[in-house]
């Protein structure tokens, strides 16, 4: 059941890290002709000369794509980062980052130095790349396996909503305008100095102490904590066999998970769906919003409300998602969600290159973009990231979230860069790429990817072994005990009851 603190840890702990994600995503979109006027004047003063045009579109390309490549870096942290100071830790340390950037960012106009800015960007995406990889690892190791899923969503419904505020407060008549767009870049610090604050008073994943630091008593404890009760022998239980069933692999370096016949299809299913999340296009279809409702007749000044409100439909459904995932589970989700953005990449492909005969299609182009984030929001956004925690095991795990943040990062970035000359090439057949993208990422899902849901890590475990082709010794004294070795029989360790 959920308890209080669980319910505490989840909050705290999303709003801490992941709301920060989504607004850091969109803070820049609203305020950026200020901030553009900004580093204009800033060049002028140093240089008495106005700044060239190239130059100017360099440094806002740096600006934004400085967030994804520094959330790429901070992915390579996560591994080292988690094992040595534990999820908890890492996400108090990560705090450092966010509220430096965030002063950083809010003093830049005093300090007339539009560099700061850039250089705060890729510190705030280091911050990103830790959060948006750690929360879920550290949320999906605390939470009962029947609630794993809906847990697992929570900081993916907090990074929409980051980015529904951070819309919000860019709207002109608030702080996107001259005098308030550092105000709006330096708020990002209220929430990490939050957490850091709160967060102390929280139990560390059971999990990582039991398995990772071999201290049953604390994590013992932290489970009755969070459980509300005393009576967890049976989840302890399961933590222990999971811990005996990996003595024989040890700690996973990326490149022994790269290289272990045992993890895989588990692998690969994460390469898939984390560059199937990102490269299916949201960025895209965010990017293009806004000239999508213009080229219908939404007027200027009322777009940005629109832009607003298509954020409050992408914090709806995904809110949705939670509510449904452990009902419904997590693949057909997947695939209902892969399934919407195909098509609706697919008929906006069409309404855009018909809309200057066909009146209605503008109508249309716009149905599309909102069929598309609700496709997105509840299975393509959230559910990869829970699947990683769900897909490996402990010793494992660091190193999945190291190899999936950093291609859902690098994806994200490649999107970024290469939109523009896409766009500019093929115009609204950059929107087909999308849909095969989507097609080919519903179709692995669909062959590939097994429903997790209910299931404990060890059964999940035992279903991927099967594709692999290794296989899992069960003991007598139901210990589950596996080692590939080669020609994929599995050789059987015999434990002394002594050992347990």
């Amino acid at each position: 059941k959920m308890t209080l603190l669980l319910a505490m840890v989840t909050l705290i702990s999303a709003f801490g890290s992941s709301f920060q994600y989504g607004y850091n995503v969109s803070v820049i979109n609203s305020p950026a002709p200020y901030m553009q006027d900004f580093y204009n004047r800033t060049y002028y003063n140093r240089s008495g000369e106005q700044m060239s045009s190239g130059f100017q579109t360099l440094l806002w390309s740096l600006t934004v794509s400085m967030f994804p490549l520094g959330g790429f870096f901070g992915s390579l942290m996560v591994w080292p980062l988690v094992n040595s100071c534990g999820r908890k830790g890492t996400l108090l340390i990560s705090n450092l980052l966010s509220i430096t950037a965030a002063i950083l960012m809010g003093t830049s106009e005093v300090a007339k130095a539009y560099e700061v800015i850039i250089f705060s960007r890729v510190i705030m995406g280091i911050y990103a790349g830790l959060a948006s990889n750690v929360v879920p690892m550290f949320l999906g190791e605390m939470s009962p396996k029947n609630l794993r899923g809906a847990i697992g969503v929570v900081p993916q419904l907090f990074i929409t909503i980051g980015i529904l505020i951070a819309q919000i407060l860019g709207l002109n008549i608030i702080l996107g305008n001259a005098k308030g767009w550092p105000v709006l870049l330096g708020l990002t610090g209220i929430p990490s100095l939050t957490q850091l604050l709160i967060l102390p008073f929280f139990p560390e994943s059971p999990r990582y102490l039991l398995i990772q630091k071999g201290n049953e008593e604390q994590a013992r404890r932290a489970l009755q904590k969070l459980r509300g009760q005393d009576d967890v022998d049976d989840e302890i239980q399961e933590m222990r066999q999971e811990d005996r069933s990996e003595k024989e692999e040890g700690q996973f370096s990326v490149f022994s998970l790269c290289t272990f016949r045992g993890l895989r299809w588990q692998l690969i299913s994460i390469i898939v769906m984390m560059m199937g999340q990102q490269l299916s296009g949201i960025n895209g279809v965010f990017y293009y919003a806004d000239r999508i409702f213009q080229s219908a007749g939404v007027d200027d000044n009322s777009v940005q409300y629109v832009t607003v409100s298509i954020g409050a439909i992408n914090v709806i459904m995904t809110l949705l998602a939670v509510l449904i995932v452990e009902s419904l589970g997590r693949r057909i989700l997947l695939l209902a969600g892969f399934g919407l953005c195909c098509a609706a990449c697919a008929v906006l492909t069409l309404a855009l290159n018909l809309q200057t005969t066909v009146s209605w299609m503008s109508y249309l182009s716009i149905v599309c973009v909102i069929v598309y984030i609700i496709g997105h929001a509840i299975g393509a956004s959230p559910i990869p990231f829970v699947m990683i925690t769900e897909m490996f095991l402990q010793s494992s795990r660091p190193a999945a979230f190291m190899v999936g943040g950093s291609v859902h990062w690098l994806s994200n970035f490649t999107v970024g860069l290469v939109f523009l000359y896409m766009e500019a090439g093929l115009g609204p057949y950059s929107f087909l790429i999308f849909c095969v993208i989507c097609l080919a990422t519903m179709v692995y899902i669909f062959f590939i990817v097994p429903e997790t849901k209910n299931k404990t890590f060890m059964e999940i475990n035992r279903i991927m072994a099967k594709r692999n082709k290794v296989e899992i010794q069960e003991e007598k004294e139901e210990l589950k005990d596996f080692q590939a070795v080669p020609g994929g029989q599995a050789e059987k360790k015999e434990i002394s009851s002594h050992e347990l």
